[in-house]
């Protein structure tokens, strides 16, 4: 068909600023719409994560947390009423093993674990206090009954003590004529002179069951071989102590009550008070007693290796010095012939030691050998 050429085409409308927008603005508008939309999907996740994140604790959280505050908050208004504090675990905690008990020297058998008949065992220190206390009470008790005993013979005791001062003061007569020449110048004299002899001769009478005591209380520190010596220990013991008394009865006391008496007396009348000489004749008697120690001390210091022959022997000069001021210190008297009848036995005594001492030292060293 052809066109009709009268005919022109038909004129485009112009663009004017009131039309509809065209596809590009309309796809910028939709950009900027979907900009401002509500986010997506995966945006709400991410959020949901964040929100999660920042959320309180769970149910699990909450409770390990509130057990952790409980162990560290104070104690409740219960608790603090009732003074009680919170419970705690009280289990001691585990303790070193004990060290292996000491077994003394190689070749020496341990102390003895004590038991009936033993003499002693081991013992800690609130045990020996005790054990010292037994001692002591059974001392009391041994010389309480021994002086219940000479008090009963309590005269007859002092006629015997009295025989040295009765042969100086009435020489040639007998011990009744002696006896009227001693005096006392107070009412109560008489009865005090009983309970002093009774005293001192009960001291005597006790005195193995006191060294008995004696040693009860050191056993528990020593071997069974070195309690073996209880018996020797015992019976030198009171048989030294004795021999000293009587070795200050017969020799010593006549001796100074004669030179005291009729050498520097001579121009008095003696009036002897009985109590006064019955207090010197006690000194006397238990000192030489005690000097008479000796060799039994030396015997117990060697069997612990405490002192040597060799030790005693290098020091002699200086035990005579010593020996010299203790005799000048307890004699009765000043003059050279008693100074000599108080050391003399003492030296005597020394040197015996240290025979005793060089006897231990040679069973000692077969011991450890």
């Amino acid at each position: 068909m052809t066109e009709d050429p009268g005919k022109s085409p038909p004129a485009i409308p112009p663009e004017s600023d009131s039309d509809t927008p065209t596809s590009t603005e309309e796809d910028r508008k939709e950009e900027l719409t979907q900009e401002q939309s509500p986010p997506t999907s995966t945006e709400e996740d991410r959020k949901e994560e964040l929100t999660q994140e920042q959320s309180p604790p769970t149910s699990t959280e909450e409770e390990h947390e509130e057990e952790l505050a409980q162990d560290q908050s104070p104690p409740t208004s219960t608790e603090e009423e009732s003074g009680e504090e919170p419970t705690q675990d009280l289990t001691p905690p585990e303790s070193p093993p004990a060290p292996p008990p000491d077994l003394g020297a190689p070749g020496e058998e341990p102390p003895d674990e004590g038991g009936f008949g033993a003499l002693g065992g081991a013992m800690t220190f609130l045990e020996h206090l005790d054990e010292l206390r037994k001692r002591l009470l059974h001392s009391a008790a041994a010389v309480g009954i021994a002086f219940a005993i000479c008090w009963g013979f309590s005269e007859q005791i002092f006629r015997f003590l009295a025989v040295p001062i009765a042969d100086v003061v009435a020489p040639g007569q007998d011990i009744e004529a002696g006896m009227k020449e001693l005096i006392f110048l107070r009412p109560t004299e008489p009865f005090s002179i009983w309970i002093k002899v009774s005293f001192v001769a009960a001291i005597f009478l006790s005195a193995p069951y006191l060294l008995l005591q004696v040693w009860l209380f050191i056993a528990p520190g020593l071997y069974r071989k070195e309690k073996s010596y209880a018996i020797p220990f015992l019976v030198s013991s009171t048989l030294l102590f004795l021999v000293g008394g009587a070795f200050a009865y017969y020799v010593i006391l006549p001796t100074a009550l004669e030179f005291l008496i009729n050498e520097f007396g001579r121009p008095f009348r003696a009036m002897v008070s009985a109590i006064e000489y019955f207090n010197f004749e006690v000194i006397v008697l238990v000192g030489m007693g005690m000097i008479f120690q000796l060799p039994v001390l030396v015997a117990f210091l060697s069997l612990f290796g405490l002192i040597s022959p060799g030790f005693l022997w290098r020091n002699f000069r200086y035990a005579l010095l010593v020996i010299l001021i203790v005799a000048a210190v307890i004699s009765p008297t000043a003059d050279v012939l008693n100074l000599f009848l108080w050391s003399g036995p003492m030296l005597v005594l020394y040197v015996i030691s240290i025979g005793i001492s060089w006897i231990f030292k040679k069973r000692r060293e077969r011991s450890e050998e």
